[in-house]
């Protein structure tokens, strides 16, 4: 069989497909849909139609007829930040591997009155789930207080919230970090935080205390940033006239690169007099003068796990089950490992 001629006035469709891979058009449409209960040897005939036909699936129609829009949507505010943007990017690789299509919402911060207008947008788009990315305490907050109209995953938020949570343990990051910096032989480290009011700021506190506190080490008061170069190059001014500062863990590269040239500036060598580590392993680290040590963060994986998560509820529900959703048990926190990167800025000769 050979797809319809030109002219003829129709299409491929799912009958020519069936047709051609000898199988019926409910298999066509079982494995379409991804259904388990088709034999390996039929999906991988019935593939290799809808290649050679060329079939497109009219998914339109397949929303009107089983109320699946195969599109999840992604709540996310207005940043050119590194890590909510490589995020976001995750999420949509993730997504389209899975067959769905991405809306996005986007606000300039999300809070209580934002969130539940971004996912009003959503719905009205027929979204089956959404995920939102959730760094920011004003986030958190309202996403406490939500009314899900479609199941939701909340990305690199606290647990607690009552629905599933995904994202890096940055607490368990701060602390290799720490740990790196003082068996390399600092003293004790001081810390640049981020922004305040921010998950990973908190969590990259917390961890790096806990690593000073387990050595039996003294936990300067730690500086304060804002994630930008700037900032990084104020704090590393300050600490550069300190004489007794051995090494530094800074809560991100950006603010990292600021901070290396502060010191550059007062005469003060890296890794020579002191040692400087990062966060994100944002592409450009490999490349600083010198090439940062850091924290990497395995975005790509915390996008497929939040995806996955999300199709779980979207079947649990068609399937009509509990709305998990709500349920208290999914707010456990999946965490996926930070990995520790050596580079030269704590590597004296």
């Amino acid at each position: 069989m050979t797809p319809p001629p030109a002219g003829s006035g129709r299409g491929v469709n799912m009958l020519d497909v069936a047709r051609l891979a000898g199988v019926s058009h409910q298999t066509v449409s079982r494995v379409l849909n991804g259904s388990p209960a088709v034999r390996e040897s039929t999906r991988v005939r019935v593939n290799a139609a809808i290649d050679q036909l060329g079939y497109r699936r009219n998914l339109a129609a397949r929303a009107l007829v089983t109320r699946r829009s195969a599109t999840l949507g992604v709540v996310c505010f207005n940043t050119t930040l590194y890590g909510p943007a490589s995020m976001l990017y995750a999420i949509e690789l993730a997504a389209s591997a899975a067959g769905f299509f991405v809306s996005v919402a986007t606000e300039s911060t999300i809070d209580s009155s934002t969130l539940p207008r971004a996912l009003a947008r959503l719905t009205d788009q027929s979204v089956e789930g959404a995920v939102v990315i959730a760094p920011l305490a004003a986030t958190r907050d309202a996403l406490r207080g939500v009314r899900n109209p479609v199941p939701i995953v909340a990305v690199d938020a606290t647990p607690g919230l009552g629905l599933p949570v995904v994202g890096v343990d940055q607490f368990d990051g701060a602390r290799q970090i720490t740990r790196h910096l003082l068996d390399c032989g600092a003293s004790t480290v001081w810390h640049v935080a981020g922004a305040p009011d921010w998950t990973e700021t908190d969590a990259r506190l917390d961890g790096w205390r806990a690593e000073l506190n387990t050595n039996g080490r003294v936990a300067p008061e730690p500086l304060r940033g804002d994630w930008t170069p700037q900032s990084g190059y104020l704090a590393g001014c300050r600490l550069a006239s300190d004489p007794a500062v051995e090494a530094v863990f800074v809560a991100n590269d950006q603010m990292a690169l600021g901070l290396m040239r502060a010191f550059f500036d007062a005469g003060r060598s890296v890794p020579g007099d002191v040692l400087v580590g990062g966060f994100d392993d944002v592409p450009e680290a490999a490349f600083y003068s010198p090439p940062l040590t850091t924290v990497r963060q395995d975005f790509e994986a915390v996008g497929r796990r939040s995806v996955e998560l999300l199709i779980e509820q979207i079947e649990q529900r068609a399937d009509g089950q509990a709305d998990v959703a709500t349920a208290d048990s999914t707010g456990r926190a999946n965490l996926i490992a930070a990995e520790l990167i050596v580079r030269a800025s704590t590597q004296r000769s």
